[in-house]
Parts: C-alpha cells; sequence; structure tokens
C-alpha cells in the first residue's frame, strides 16, 4: 500500500503530520477494514494478536475469485501483520519508506515489507500470515 501523503507533509488525522507522528500513522495502518470486514464476515475476531494470525491462515479465501477485491486484501493483509509485530515484537515499529511505503523496522534494524508478504499470502496462501510473524518475531 503506497501511502505517499505520508511521507510529504500533508495533514490527516486532525492535522497531524503521520510522517512526524508514529502514533497517527499506527492507527491508520492498523484499519485494515476489508480484511476485518471479511474476517467477521466468517466470525474471526481481529484482536491484533498472533492468534488472529492463525485464525486468518484458516479462513476460506474466497476473496481469490475477485480480481478487484484481492489487491486491496492483500495490502491489509499486509498491514495487519505489521500491525500485530508492531503491537506484539518489543522494539518494532512502523516506517514510512521516502516512496511512501510502509515497512515494519525491527530493533536489530532489519525491516519487512509486510504489503508484499500480504499480497503474497492473499494471492496463495503462502507463507501462511503466522508464519511470518513467527520469522519475524524470533531473536
Amino acid at each position: 500500500m503506497n501511502l505517499p501523503f505520508l511521507g510529504h507533509g500533508h495533514k490527516k488525522h486532525g492535522g497531524a503530520d503521520l510522517a512526524a507522528d508514529p502514533e497517527a500513522a499506527a492507527a491508520l495502518l492498523s484499519e485494515c477494514e476489508l480484511l476485518r470486514a471479511q474476517a467477521a464476515e466468517e466470525g474471526v475476531r481481529l484482536d491484533d494478536t498472533p492468534a488472529s494470525l492463525e485464525a486468518l491462515d484458516q479462513l476460506v479465501p474466497r476473496w481469490r475469485d475477485d480480481a478487484e477485491t484481492l489487491p486491496w486484501l492483500g495490502h491489509d493483509a499486509g498491514l495487519y501483520l505489521g500491525t500485530v509485530v508492531v503491537r506484539t515484537v518489543p522494539g518494532a515499529a512502523w516506517r514510512i519508506r521516502s516512496d511512501g511505503e510502509p515497512v515494519v523496522l525491527l530493533a536489530s534494524g532489519r525491516e519487512f515489507e509486510v504489503a508484499d508478504a500480504g499480497q503474497s499470502w492473499a494471492a496463495s496462501g503462502v507463507p501462511e500470515l503466522s508464519q511470518l510473524y513467527a520469522e519475524i518475531a524470533e531473536p
């Protein structure tokens, strides 16, 4: 999900510059409305925990039949993975690259492109979100 306005000083969410306001950026990136709606329809509650990633991995991927929904759901899945990482892995934080792409920056300095991971998961289910989380979260 390219969010170029995050890096260009535009004002969003009550006038906060999201590039300078990590909490506002995290709130925006965690919305994942399409993914949350799809999960809720299947009875899965997304509570920003690793267990919810496992539940997402178990969903029947009905979105794969919808070429318009697939890329949006993939972005949301990546942002949701990033949200879980940022909220549960010590030292993890969102970083908005100069091209506007959100990535997760780990305490080790490693960056993880969650949008790409979400796209792969939405399109094929591989790798699973819970597996990616485990790989990211290990010290």
